[in-house]
């Protein structure tokens, strides 16, 4: 696959975990890498870092790189797309990350037909273990998509949607979801130490357990309820605590942590 020069408008976070990514497994190198950020101060420590070139001339990035993503704010766009507009053509394809901000509202500030594609990854990303969420836009190609699904697999696993109304679910279940999961650790952890262990011990056992769980959840050959049922055998402890989820119904709680989450998605997008 043709390496591409990749650009970064926004070089936070999130940025420098795809860039770190992509350098790690080998998907490219550093000199097809580039980066902007809107403030000199720390350019060359970061440029240091990652091992890139990082300016703060969005237009050079833009007329240097094949494959541009938007890694600004939400609220900085707009902005960035009036700035950069006028250098975008059909050979450019622009990649959001930028949380809530739609296909439509991209293409509507871009060029004509520019292609387009909206990505929603997580901060698990900073550790390789990211997931992401991809929708295409109205006139970007499967060959785009594929493209940056392998891009995207670098710092974890990734998902395709076909409506990007989904999207907002992508952002409840897992953009916002590392949050869901710390707290319910964290409570596991507390109601541990409320027994009497030592809080830390509690937190490792219940970090620990969370990860051979969802590892085993991963690589299941059986429904997850079979995987429940396999631990909370009839008569036993495990059985007592899944009757007492299931009495205050965490099904219900978690579907409504997730409808009000992705409801508010929805807002911030519109």
């Amino acid at each position: 696959m043709k390496k591409y020069n990749i650009g970064f408008i926004g070089c936070g976070k999130m940025a420098g975990a795809i860039i770190k990514g992509l350098l790690k497994s080998g998907f490219t190198d550093s000199q097809h890498i580039l980066a902007t950020q809107a403030e000199l101060e720390g350019i060359a420590e970061k440029s240091a870092s990652l091992g890139i070139e990082i300016f703060m001339d969005n237009k050079i990035l833009v007329q240097k790189s094949d494959v541009i993503f938007l890694a600004t704010k939400p609220n900085q766009v707009l902005d960035v797309l009036k700035e950069i507009s006028p250098y975008i053509n059909s050979e450019k394809l622009i990649v959001s990350i930028a949380a809530g901000v739609r296909t439509e509202k991209l293409e509507a500030n871009l060029p004509l037909q520019t292609r387009v594609i909206r990505v929603m990854p997580n901060t698990p990303a900073l550790i390789g273990e990211g997931m992401s969420g991809i929708v295409k836009g109205k006139y970007s190609t499967d060959l785009d998509v594929s493209y940056i699904r392998e891009l995207l697999s670098t710092i974890g696993k990734c998902i395709i949607v076909d409506d990007e109304s989904q999207m907002d679910i992508v952002t409840a279940i897992s953009g916002s979801g590392p949050a869901f999961f710390y707290k319910l650790i964290d409570d596991i952890a507390k109601a541990g130490e409320a027994l009497g262990l030592d809080y830390e011990k509690a937190l490792l056992l219940s970090i620990q357990t969370a990860i051979g769980s969802a590892k085993m959840a991963l690589n299941r050959e059986i429904s997850m309820e079979q995987l429940v049922s396999n631990v909370a055998t009839k008569g036993g402890c495990t059985r007592v605590g899944v009757d007492v989820m299931e009495e205050v119904d965490t099904t219900k709680i978690f579907a409504d942590v997730i409808r009000q989450t992705a409801i508010k998605a929805k807002e911030l997008g519109d």
